[in-house]
């Protein structure tokens, strides 16, 4: 029994301390938006125009089949999932920031693997879309949206958001990595978020787009989490097998891009 508890032991310790370093990379980027909020505060503008302007022009078009949902209930959550692209995918200018600073040559130094570090920024990263949910919910009220106002849809939303948050903000990363210079970083920012909104089905069904771009529809990770917030937000229509698919596509997209990021962290300040 000794003997199991001796051998047992040290792996705990090591799990011990792995979570503390985590949660110490999670806490120093949370401890930013306490001091710093008005990102936050700017990136809630952006949803708010376009359920108002552009949701409220569209939903007047005919035309548009959403399979008998109205237009704004059809958008709002392709509205949130873009919410928290725009936010994660930027994510990684603060790694430039941090280089430049030379407060990441400090953190490189420190014992906590490249993976725990990579891993603490893809959860903080997840924590900063929290606050759209709130915003794009505030607003679904004030348009008369049919949202799902249940406990449980809600959490679904929640770690949907944290997952879909993650995913991106280590895309960023690794673009960080590479492209290290701050403006340049920006201009690959704008490129990328563009395609990957427009290539997925957060304002229009799959099934309207010409084939190739429904291929790249398929292939886009924002398009899982947009069927997964649509359907804890306004269907409840997804099957469990569906949402299981959902999930699966961020965390296999999260776990590549979290190893690429781990090899890539380091040379960003060479």
């Amino acid at each position: 029994m000794s003997s199991k508890s001796e051998i047992r032991s040290p792996i705990f310790e090591t799990v011990k301390v792995r979570l503390r370093q985590l949660s110490a990379i999670v806490e120093g980027d949370v401890r930013k938006l306490r001091h710093d909020p008005y990102e936050l505060f700017t990136r809630m503008i952006q949803p708010a125009i376009w359920l108002l302007i552009f949701g409220q022009a569209m939903a007047k078009t005919k035309g548009i089949s959403t399979g008998g949902l109205p237009y704004l209930d059809f958008m709002a959550p392709g509205i949130l999932a873009q919410s928290i692209l725009f936010i994660s995918i930027f994510y990684g200018v603060a790694l430039i920031w941090e280089r430049d600073m030379g407060i990441l040559q400090k953190i490189l130094v420190s014992p906590a693997p490249r993976y725990i570090l990579v891993v603490g920024r893809a959860i903080a990263g997840g924590l900063r879309g929290i606050s759209q949910i709130f915003m794009i919910y505030l607003l679904s009220w004030f348009l008369g949206i049919d949202v799902r106002w249940n406990i449980f849809a809600f959490i679904g939303v929640v770690a949907t958001v944290l997952l879909g948050g993650a995913v991106f903000s280590t895309f960023s990363l690794v673009i960080a990595s590479m492209i290290k210079k701050r403006e340049r970083f920006m201009g690959i920012g704008q490129v990328m978020t563009m395609p990957l909104f427009f290539a997925s089905n957060a304002l229009y069904p799959i099934e309207t787009l010409p084939g190739w771009l429904q291929t790249l529809s398929i292939m886009n990770p924002l398009t899982y989490q947009v069927n997964a917030l649509r359907s804890f937000m306004i269907t409840n229509q997804a099957s469990v097998l569906d949402l299981c698919m959902d999930f699966a596509v961020g965390i296999f997209t999260l776990a590549v891009l979290v190893g690429i990021a781990s090899k890539l962290y380091p040379k960003i300040i060479y």
